[in-house]
């Protein structure tokens, strides 16, 4: 049987058909790899039409010169605004527990409205407040209202040794959401609501009674409960 020769414009068609396959792709850049290599190459043009320090140089070369400068000038003006806009105005050293009288059942109340509504991370602050509490109401850890979460994380890690892991694992959930900007999650919530459970559960010794601060305890002394 004789094959129809094929043609030059079919033969380009097929060809170009045959290079678009995903296999051909695989190496090539990106288009940001792209544009990133025109850029860099249009700057190794400007630097180098740039004049030598030894020489009078031309107009040309100093106007090199200058768009470099404002180049580097947007860069670093665009650097600076990211990181203002990313800026978290939370600091690690802020308390955990407010001034203001709460009780551990309070924060849990306000963790499972926060999750019911999907506010992940306001489920997870209150869901760790509710932990500092309980264990201040139970005489585990004295009642100190500047403690912040990694103070929390050890303390109670010494007075719970069995779920120091988990505490500590618990801080960074909060950490992350909290301060570094990261979503709050209903994964990250049920762990922490499963850590506030088994401390409930465990049974540490209770503060000596030198060391204890009831909490909510007032000028008119007594526990708060």
């Amino acid at each position: 049987m004789i094959l129809d020769p094929i043609g030059r414009d079919e033969a380009r068609e097929m060809a170009r058909r045959e290079l678009e396959k995903q296999v051909y792709q695989r190496d090539r850049p990106s288009w940001l790899e792209r544009v990133w290599d025109d850029f860099s190459e249009w700057l190794r043009d400007l630097f180098n039409q740039a004049p030598a320090p030894e020489s009078q140089g031309s107009g040309g070369g100093w106007t090199s010169i200058a768009i470099i400068v404002v180049v580097a000038l947007v860069a670093v003006g665009l650097v600076v605004w990211l990181m203002w806009g990313r800026r978290n105005p939370r600091s690690r050293k802020d308390p955990l527990l407010a001034g203001e009288p709460s009780t551990a059942l309070d924060h849990r109340d306000a963790a499972e409205r926060h999750a019911e509504a999907g506010q992940w991370a306001e489920a997870i602050r209150e869901r760790l407040r509710a932990i500092a509490r309980d264990l201040e109401e139970r005489a585990v850890l004295s009642a100190r209202p500047g403690r912040t979460a990694d103070e929390l994380a050890a303390e109670a890690g010494e007075a719970v040794p069995e779920l120091a892991g988990e505490l500590h694992a618990g801080v960074r959930i909060f950490d992350d959401v909290w301060y570094g900007d990261r979503p709050g999650t209903a994964e990250g919530y049920a762990r922490m609501r499963e850590l506030d459970e088994r401390l409930r559960a465990a049974r540490p010794k209770p503060l000596e009674a030198d060391d204890l601060t009831l909490a909510g305890t007032g000028e008119e002394g007594g526990p708060r409960w």
